[in-house]
């Protein structure tokens, strides 16, 4: 599979199956009960159990994203939101922040002794797609998906 890191002003997201909007703080507590909160729905919407191997993409995407959205997305008094995505394929994780001049940067590899801004690799790796969309002056929101297993016929 191809990642691909895309500006997506034009195309929304295919029609859900399930969707579920929420907001949090802008915080670190927020953050984590972000990543709580996908993977409790991505488990009850899909069946999948906790430790399968899409709800552990499911939960370090969103802890990435979120985690992003406190730290270089937020304004003073600002939430974050977290819209989930049940698509007939795939589990779609958005998080819209209140920084739209704030894009996320290219992806590249950094060196082993930093500390920081290895995330989006993290994202890169375990989202089959992933990208960014900015629709108006005062919001982005930065969206993962990772594809569903599909079935033997």
């Amino acid at each position: 599979m191809t990642h691909q890191h895309l500006t997506d002003e034009a195309k929304p997201p295919p029609a859900p199956v399930r969707q579920l909007t929420l907001r949090f703080s802008s915080t670190g507590r927020g953050a984590r009960l972000a990543r709580r909160l996908a993977v409790q729905q991505f488990t009850e919407w899909t069946g999948l159990p906790y430790d399968a191997d899409p709800a552990r993409a499911v939960a370090l995407v969103t802890a990435e994203l979120a985690s992003n959205a406190v730290r270089h997305g937020s304004l003073p008094g600002r939430d974050f939101r977290l819209t989930l995505h049940l698509l007939p394929d795939r589990f779609r994780v958005e998080v819209t922040d209140s920084r739209p001049e704030r894009l996320p940067p290219p992806v590249t590899a950094r060196p082993a002794d930093e500390t920081s801004g290895r995330g989006l690799l993290l994202v890169e790796a375990y989202a089959d797609d992933w990208g960014s969309t900015v629709r108006d002056a005062y919001t982005k929101t930065v969206w993962a998906e990772v594809l569903l297993p599909t079935t033997g016929a």
